[in-house]
């Protein structure tokens, strides 16, 4: 083993310059946070700047580290010690912790008890949200197999049903509950069971879609042109929050010898998959969270609680080779028996390249993926935005032109001194395109000159 082979990987190794007698808590919670997550490595005798310096006594040092890993974790993590020498003979000891199955794993010591997750490359204390996800998964359980109080007599599946009818072909059956993973049979139902039900209980099951006015969420005048609320079965909520999609989602069209050709603006097959990944592997264990849809003049992002549930960010990663991890198996099963999802978890694909398939398409305009410790949002970019008479001329449909007007007369409604610089810049597309675009305009005209002059709508 290669010392610089470890060294890099940022969230997979930590490193203490000696074994700390006295403060064995400062590389113990390294431990425990190790055991929670995916493994990784402790390094004995390399320095912050990661110069190795070596151990006086490494053998010593070792026996220290096992008898603290025995007397201070429990329950006590599967680790491997090993000595590694380097060019100048300097041995560094490299603890390689073991993913543990039998989560959480705590730090104990004068009457405390701490469980550590990794963020990044530092090692914090779990959330007691990220205690009960340990917990479930100490247990080889997950949040939507849980049996709850709701039972199967209360509760109606007319959504649910006339979509498995239409897929299979087959009628679903109330015995079929319990062979699902939706039901027990003792009649109680599974959050799996709470969450595909028509009015389902679980209060965190809910969906806010916004149209914004701009490109953030104060958008001026007019912050939000449009939103909703909807809470119930997670199909209602996708049915529902694609109808807000194509509500708000327009397309610009060009002529072609024999016919026409559109561009939309956000692609069916992507936003489709990904509000199925928000709502399928969203994170129901926070509570007081929703998945949010939210549509700026730019962009659209889905937002759904919780990060990967592998622990790792996204945007540090190639997006199309993350292997698939179901933080809700039950629920992921169940969609992929209604056709709506793969279970070989092609969803950051089907994305991707389902935008690269648009004749509009460039590569800046590519979907990206964002997550951290408590959310993953997938940003899709408006294929149009920035493109609206630019390198299209009379051959785009009338509507886009129509929409560039209008916009032009709010922002003079507002501002009637406003340049065309200005009103360039708020739209983000050329001053060029603006000009352009007045020329076509009759009903508006400059009266005075220069900085004294203003706009008119006339006519």
């Amino acid at each position: 083993m290669n010392i610089r082979d470890i060294i890099g990987e940022t969230s997979d190794y930590d490193k203490k310059l000696a074994v700390e007698v006295k403060k064995p808590k400062s590389w113990c919670k390294s431990i425990s946070a190790f055991a929670n997550g995916k493994g990784g490595f402790l390094l004995f005798g390399v320095s912050d700047d990661d110069e190795v310096i070596g151990l006086e006594d490494p053998e010593k040092d070792a026996e220290m580290i096992s008898e603290t890993i025995k007397s201070r974790i429990t329950p006590i993590p599967e680790f491997n010690l090993s000595f590694v020498k380097d060019d100048n003979g300097a041995v560094v000891i490299v603890l390689n912790v073991i993913k543990g199955e039998e989560t959480p794993y705590y730090y104990f010591a004068d009457n405390v008890i701490e469980a550590y997750v990794r963020v990044g490359n530092e090692s914090v204390k779990a959330t007691s949200t990220e205690m009960k996800r340990l917990v479930l998964r100490g247990k080889n359980s997950s949040y939507d197999s849980l049996v709850s109080s709701y039972k199967v007599e209360d509760y109606a599946y007319t959504k649910f049903r006339a979509r498995y009818k239409k897929w299979t072909g087959n009628s679903f059956e109330d015995k079929d509950l319990v062979s699902f993973g939706l039901a027990t049979e003792d009649g109680l139902l599974t959050n799996a069971g709470a969450l595909i039900a028509d009015d389902s209980p679980i209060r965190c099951s809910r969906l806010f879609c916004t149209r914004w006015n701009g490109l953030n969420k104060a958008g001026g005048t007019i912050d939000a042109i449009d939103d909703d609320e909807f809470e119930g079965s997670i199909l209602y909520l996708l049915d529902e929050g694609e109808a807000f999609i194509r509500r708000h989602a327009g397309k610009m069209w060009r002529k072609l010898p024999n016919s026409r050709e559109e561009m939309p603006e956000y692609v069916e097959r992507s936003y489709h998959e990904a509000l199925i990944n928000a709502l399928v592997h969203r994170d129901y264990l926070v509570n007081g969270s929703e998945v949010h849809i939210d549509i700026f003049d730019d962009r659209m992002e889905i937002y759904s609680p919780g990060g990967m549930a592998d622990g790792l960010d996204i945007q540090d990663r190639d997006p199309l080779t993350v292997p698939s991890t179901r933080r809700n198996p039950v629920l992921a099963d169940i969609f992929n028996r209604l056709g709506y999802m793969e279970r070989k978890g092609s969803g950051f694909d089907k994305i991707i390249s389902s935008y690269e398939f648009q004749v509009n398409f460039v590569e800046e305009k590519k979907p990206r993926f964002y997550s951290d410790r408590t959310q993953f949002r997938t940003i899709m970019p408006n294929l149009n935005y920035n493109d609206v008479g630019q390198g299209v001329g009379q051959d785009v449909g009338q509507d886009v032109g129509q929409d560039l007007a209008s916009k032009i007369i709010e922002m003079i409604t507002i501002d009637s001194k406003i340049s065309k610089k200005k009103m360039a810049e708020r739209l983000n597309i050329s001053e060029k395109t603006i000009e352009r675009e007045m020329k076509r305009m009759p009903n508006v005209k400059y009266v005075g000159s220069g900085y004294s002059g203003h706009w008119e709508i006339v006519g």
